[in-house]
């Protein structure tokens, strides 16, 4: 009878849940994203300092963005995940680089650390230091 029912409980869990968890960093972080937050962890530091402190991307499969900041201004580029082995555990990297070309404004920013915490939601780490930045993405 037991099996029957965790059978019966793993056909569920995968027949009726999104599958993302399956899926690469890469096919996973396509499509529209804006910062919910930005959290400090640590002394020193300045919110100032972050280059992406609010606004939205868009992330295409081919490495490219489009990022609309909390004023509405326009800016293309790139992302890129990177995926490494440090310490028999695996971290995954995430760059995004971002030029407005009306005011040739660049932006760019490196996150030590990347990871989904569901669906419609990820986060992203800059550690430095005595401080790290979080930066949560969402749907």
């Amino acid at each position: 009878m037991k099996k029957i029912y965790f059978a019966s409980l793993a056909l569920f869990i995968f027949t009726g849940c999104s599958k993302d968890f399956l899926k690469k960093y890469d096919d996973r972080i396509e499509g529209s994203w804006y910062i919910s937050s930005v959290n400090k962890v640590g002394i020193g530091g300045d919110f100032d300092d972050l280059p992406y402190r609010e606004g939205s991307f868009s992330f295409k499969d081919d490495g490219t963005l489009t990022y609309t900041d909390g004023l509405g201004n326009v800016s293309s580029g790139t992302w890129d995940i990177q995926k490494r082995n440090v310490n028999d555990e695996v971290i995954r990297t995430f760059q995004v680089t971002t030029v407005d070309f009306n005011t040739q404004f660049v932006r760019s920013e490196f996150y030590d650390d990347m990871n989904f915490r569901g669906t419609d939601h990820f986060v992203a780490t800059i550690n430095n230091s005595f401080r790290s930045f979080v930066t949560h993405f969402r749907r």
